[in-house]
């Protein structure tokens, strides 16, 4: 292949340019390069939300509990998370082109499959599908953008490129109700294909293959089944004590501490081998790793916080996946709108100041989604969300430039895998967490609550059936039942399922209250105007 032995030419040649030269005709233009990997990265930052605002009809079509919808969320987030930073390797080593290529076209077909798919666990396997596709394309384009742009357009590229990402994970809600209301939950899934092959056509017009010059040659297998076996068992536990489980289970504690272990497995195993999955040397940068920290964190406050809204505007306010969508408008628009306010700011005073700021303002937005009650008004919930919207446009966009320009040049890849891993890694943690922290006041909550209403006694099965579908915000109310009845059901399932939730955005916001105190740590990378100088065309 011509751009193999372009690559090959470029790694043994000392005297390659350091820098990308003038691009000639369309292939590996910068600009039609940044059009064409932001229609992928569009396609896979949005399928992180954008099912969100489907889970209700998802669970009621295929009559799932809380713990199965979370698993269409997380199961993608965390093949996500395990699979970026291999993929990051795979693409400094194999050429990010080819990865980019095979991730677009993957992540595709297992979206189609998904909309075929007519049971929970289908749905769960091809989202993981959807995640390791996802995975090779996310780290891939971030490549591409360092290798074609020259270093004093690299800041303005990956700027726009955060942008992309966040203002698409805020669009999901909004463009997930539209094809839920007016097509079917399926075709929140279609929608990919047709996506997926424009973006898939323009890459094979457009992209040009780069590699860097010192990239790894061999794979840490066993560091990559360490870590995977280190969080699978950790979100595992988590939610499965949303789901029945106990956190004084010996169960429980046995995937807790099988978790631990693998990390430290993982952590002794990246310090023997030769080319470890993550070279822990990185960390020693005090501001990557608080980068690193951070993308968790918010993830955490936003992934988490979110997955609650669509069932509070769908269950208790009771209106559509429409009018869910449009309510998170401000959220939405206040993303797009702050993003590149938040990229100018950060190239000229740095990001410390920005991301503290976000990250404060994310936790006010917390606090204040806290306390909604079931008859909050528009007024009131589109200010918070516009709020939150404006706290996390500056950490969309700035984590990127803190991670990888912190990071060694020739770990492009894997530093552009770890950002986005990280953020994986915390929605999945969010969702998890916020997940068991709102079933447990659940739980706690709805015997007190039903027989202070006076409502007939329920036995324990009928306690935890009616508190799965209050989790989701729905009333559980049986067939048949006098109206007088039914409305007193519906007034206690609000009031406790607000209960729950009102303590997740608490959670949330004090995450997030962390969160700004480790972006004091971060600063601009000294390596994101030399990007470009790491790989030889």
């Amino acid at each position: 292949m011509t751009s193999q032995t372009t690559v090959d030419a470029a790694d043994e040649t000392p005297d390659a340019p350091s820098t990308p030269g003038p691009a000639k005709g369309l292939r590996g233009h910068p600009w039609l390069t940044l059009f064409s990997v932001a229609i992928g990265v569009m396609m896979v930052a949005l399928d992180g939300t954008i099912v969100a605002i489907a889970n209700p009809a998802i669970a009621k079509d295929l009559g799932t509990s809380m713990a199965g919808v979370q698993w269409i969320t997380n199961g993608y987030l965390l093949a996500l998370a395990v699979a970026l930073i291999t993929a990051g390797k795979l693409g400094d080593r194999f050429g990010h082109r080819q990865t980019f290529l095979i991730g677009i076209a993957g992540f595709a077909l297992a979206s189609g499959a998904i909309g075929f798919s007519g049971s929970v666990s289908l749905v769960v396997t091809f989202r993981v599908l959807q995640g390791l596709f996802g995975a090779l394309l996310m780290p891939a384009a971030l490549g591409l953008l360092r290798a074609t742009f020259p270093a004093e357009k690299l800041n303005m590229a990956i700027g726009i490129w955060g942008m992309v990402i966040g203002a698409s994970t805020a669009a999901g809600p909004i463009v997930g109700g539209l094809l839920v209301e007016h097509v079917s939950w399926q075709s929140v899934f279609f929608i990919n294909v047709p996506v997926g092959v424009v973006a898939l056509v323009f890459g094979l017009v457009i992209l040009k293959d780069h590699r860097a010059k010192n990239a790894p040659r061999s794979f840490d297998i066993a560091g990559i089944v360490l870590l995977s076996g280190a969080m699978f068992s950790l979100i595992l536990a988590i939610i499965k004590t949303g789901d029945g489980w106990s956190w004084s289970e010996g169960k429980t504690w046995g995937l807790i501490g099988l978790s631990l272990v693998c990390f430290v497995a993982f952590a002794i195993c990246e310090t023997k081998v030769r080319e470890p999955l993550i070279p822990l040397a990185m960390f020693k940068s005090v501001p990557l790793s608080a980068g690193t920290v951070l993308m968790v964190l918010m993830a955490i406050a936003f992934m988490g916080g979110i997955f609650f809204v669509t069932f509070y505007l769908q269950g208790v306010h009771g209106l559509s996946a429409v009018d869910s969508g449009l309510h998170l408008l401000p959220l939405t628009a206040m993303m797009i709108i702050a993003s590149p306010v938040a990229g100018l700011l950060i190239t000229k005073f740095g990001p410390r100041v920005p991301l503290v700021g976000g990250m404060l303002a994310t936790a006010a937005a917390m606090f204040g989604m806290s306390t909604l009650e079931a008859d909050t008004g528009t007024v009131t919930m589109s200010f918070w969300f516009g709020l939150l919207g404006l706290g996390l446009a500056p950490v969309m966009v700035g984590a990127t430039e803190v991670i990888v320009g912190n990071a060694p040049l020739e770990l492009s890849g894997v530093a552009g895998g770890l950002q986005q891993s990280a953020m994986q890694v915390g929605g999945a943690l969010g969702t998890a967490v916020l997940g068991a922290v709102m079933a447990s006041r659940v739980s706690n909550d709805l015997p007190g609550n039903w027989a202070d209403a006076k409502l007939p006694p329920l036995s324990p099965d009928q306690l935890d059936q009616a508190a799965s579908a209050i989790q989701l915000g729905a009333a559980p109310v049986p067939p048949n039942v006098p109206k007088p009845v039914a409305e007193q059901i519906t007034t206690v399932a609000h009031d406790t399922f607000m209960s729950g939730m009102g303590l997740a955005c608490t959670v949330a916001g004090i995450v997030a209250v962390v969160a700004a105190f480790v972006a004091i740590l971060t600063k601009a990378g000294s390596n994101t105007e030399a990007g470009a100088a790491s790989v030889h065309i």
